[in-house]
């Protein structure tokens, strides 16, 4: 696997930031790597609870940006359209769910959903909700700002091949589209991923909630973080990797 510049900068830094961790054990704290070291049981017990936030945490990320990138596209066609009652409401839902804080958001869906409606929301819908509607206003604005960069020959030369409107957006306009806004949609989800530890708040399981209740339990809050630190950088790196992966093909399929 090839790594690009980003990557192996990320994989430096995760390699040399656990090393300078490891190598310490001098100092007025008393180092506890005991807590979450392979080589013990109770070390083993430890990173097999923290790992099992891995799955609600990439659970809710995938599922919002999945929901965030339809809504995201939808709202950039709106954006773009000559109705005026489809630009406003483009344009109240982008500065609307672009202004409201994630944190705040979750916290009135969770709590405050409930009351004022009556709709009892689970944590994991909740947190879902929240990610995602935050989320697709930045990607709206990143579909919009992709698709006004495709040279309007390109659409023209399409309809005079006798497409119709959906057909252009759908088989011209979009492809390009994606190629060019891929980076931004990539750190999209990177940022969802990180994003994502806000709903330990409401009590999802996911990892940094993991991380809070065995720092309760081993009160081991400097060794615990920093196996989530790694979690994170992991996780991040990977989606890099996967990536560029799927850059380098788009840019052969160019080329070709």
């Amino acid at each position: 696997m090839i790594l690009n510049k980003s990557s192996r900068l990320k994989l430096f830094l995760l390699i040399i930031f656990t090393g300078i961790l490891t190598s310490c054990g001098t100092g007025s704290y008393s180092w506890g790597w005991f807590a979450v070291s392979p080589g013990t049981s109770a070390g083993q017990q430890n990173l097999s609870f923290l790992i099992k936030g891995l799955v609600p945490t990439l659970t809710v990320s995938l599922i919002s940006i999945f929901i965030s990138i339809s809504l995201g596209l939808l709202l950039a066609i709106f954006g773009l359209s000559k109705n005026r009652i489809l630009n406003f409401v483009h344009r109240w839902w982008v500065e609307l769910f672009r202004s409201v804080p994630v944190l705040v958001m979750l916290l009135w869906v969770y709590y405050g959903l409930p009351i004022s409606t009556g709709l009892d929301l689970g944590i994991m819908a909740a947190a879902i909700i929240s990610l995602a509607l935050t989320d697709s206003a930045f990607e709206a604005e990143i579909f919009r700002a992709g698709i006004k960069s495709i040279p309007r020959s390109q659409h023209e030369a399409a309809r005079i091949m006798g497409c119709t409107e959906p057909q252009v957006l759908w088989y011209v306009i979009l492809p390009q589209t994606i190629r060019n806004i891929l980076p931004p949609l990539v750190n999209q989800f990177a940022y969802m991923l990180k994003i994502s530890s806000i709903a330990s708040v409401i009590g999802l399981g996911e990892l940094t909630r993991k991380a809070n209740e065995l720092t309760v339990i081993e009160y081991r809050p400097l060794e615990i973080y920093t196996i989530l630190i790694i979690e994170y950088l992991t996780l991040v790196l990977v989606v890099s990797l996967f990536a560029r992966k799927i850059e380098m093909k788009l840019d052969m399929g160019r080329e070709e």
